[in-house]
């Protein structure tokens, strides 16, 4: 099927927005959205299969849709919702259940590895990113109503004090450490200075924040009630840091691992100040937009 070339650009938009809806919505109106977990459990598991009208829209017009990328995308948000369902009702006291980090595995691992871009074109692989936080979204803050995560998108000035102190602790560390690596460059001029705010706004949103979510509001808020405070906050900015393995063309880029890690450090020490994912967002989006500017 065949769509005129300004139709089939709207409804890219428009899955473009669904996708990211859900993030808004959570990050606006988190505690209405937390009435999810009073469904009846057979609404609250199906009803995220809307979830994959994103990829429908972005694929039909063009002619790449394929039924086993809709089936993933339909399917696997429902399998979250099911499995946090029933970690809801065996773990009421959120003391933190491993079935709870088998969905963690499986979304990290899924995003890291590029498992489902394949599904998307050069350009629209975004999006593959956007749908899987918005399984986890769903399910964690939905269904499990998990606590302690912190994702409210109405920044307050301590997030902004906590998140930028934060930054200016790591940067000399990660400059003099990635200087004496050969991993950073200066550059000798910054082009086109005045895109500055427009890359921190499209880091935050699109790098840092679904990020931050997943590694402190879930990982490091799961693991602190296992394992504590100080070594939920290594392991964290570890498995972070290791994250970066594949990243910038080497196949374990050592360097990047190390400093992501120490990086971790830092934003953990932002989101578990007040326990929010604004203030870490805030230090992840600054030394990622700081450090594209002046450093390479």
């Amino acid at each position: 099927m065949q769509f005129p070339p300004q139709l089939s650009h709207w409804t890219t938009i428009l899955a473009a927005v669904l996708a990211f809806a859900p993030v808004l919505a959570f990050g606006f109106c988190g505690a209405a959205l937390e009435r999810i977990s009073k469904l009846p459990r057979a609404l609250q598991i199906a009803l995220p299969v809307v979830l994959a009208i994103p990829y429908l829209l972005a694929s039909l017009p063009f002619g790449w849709f394929r039924w086993e990328w809709f089936r993933l995308y339909a399917l696997l948000p429902v399998v979250v919702a099911w499995l946090l369902s029933m970690v809801a009702r065996r773990d009421r006291e959120q003391r933190g259940h491993w079935l709870e980090f088998i969905v963690l595995l499986a979304l990290g691992l899924a995003v890291d590895l590029r498992w489902f871009e394949g599904a998307w074109p050069r350009g629209l692989a975004f999006m593959n990113k956007l749908l899987l936080l918005d399984a986890g979204l769903y399910g964690f803050m939905g269904v499990r109503a998990l606590s302690g995560v912190g994702f409210d998108l109405r920044l307050k000035g301590r997030d902004w004090k906590i998140g930028l102190r934060e930054w200016l602790f790591y940067t000399p560390i990660a400059i003099a450490l990635g200087l004496a690596l050969g991993f950073l460059h200066w550059h000798r001029h910054i082009d086109r200075p005045w895109m500055i705010p427009l890359a921190w706004l499209f880091t935050f949103f699109l790098i840092a924040l679904p990020e931050e979510i997943y590694f402190r509001g879930w990982m490091q808020n799961l693991l602190e009630r296992k394992i504590g405070r100080t070594a939920s906050l290594l392991l964290t900015a570890v498995i972070f840091g290791l994250s970066h393995f594949n990243k910038r063309t080497a196949f374990f880029n050592w360097r990047y691992v190390l400093l992501a890690a120490i990086a971790g450090i830092f934003y953990g020490r932002a989101w578990r100040a007040e326990r929010r994912i604004g203030a870490s967002a805030i230090t992840h989006t600054t030394v990622d937009t700081l450090w594209g500017a002046l450093l390479r």
